[in-house]
């Protein structure tokens, strides 16, 4: 049986496989169809999905949080813009310095990059380490 850190986690994963899902969609359509520059396309993308991923995260993975909404939000904000300037570096480095294409780039640095800032949502934005998922 699951306890509470693996059932928040793998709702968490859940939403962010989800919104990683739409992020991809966006960076689709800003790179192909816009034609915008693919690490501004990423840094959009990913802060379009990752404030989605904020409210899905806090209605159904930190239930229990102590922090308000906006504060929340602004925390939030914090974690996601270090993992988008962390994703645009790592995309940069891969796909200029290998022949990987910016998709399968996006794709193998969101897991790293994901986990990190779960992390730092769960232990410093909605300390809700250790509480209950109800």
């Amino acid at each position: 049986m699951l306890g509470t850190r693996e059932k928040r986690f793998l709702r968490y994963t859940s939403i962010g496989v989800s919104t990683f899902l739409l992020d991809l969609l966006l960076l689709f359509v800003l790179i192909d169809a816009l034609q915008v520059q693919y690490l501004v396309a990423t840094a959009g993308a990913f802060l379009v999905a990752a404030s989605l991923n904020y409210g899905l995260s806090r209605h159904f993975v930190f239930i229990k949080t102590t922090q308000g909404f906006v504060r929340g939000y602004l925390y939030f904000l914090k974690w996601a813009l270090m993992g988008m300037a962390l994703t645009a570096l790592l995309m940069w480095v891969v796909t200029e310095h290998t022949s990987v294409s910016v998709y399968l780039s996006r794709i193998s640095i969101a897991g790293f990059v994901g986990t990190l800032t779960y992390l730092g949502n769960l232990y410093y934005n909605f300390r809700v380490a250790g509480a209950s998922l109800e």
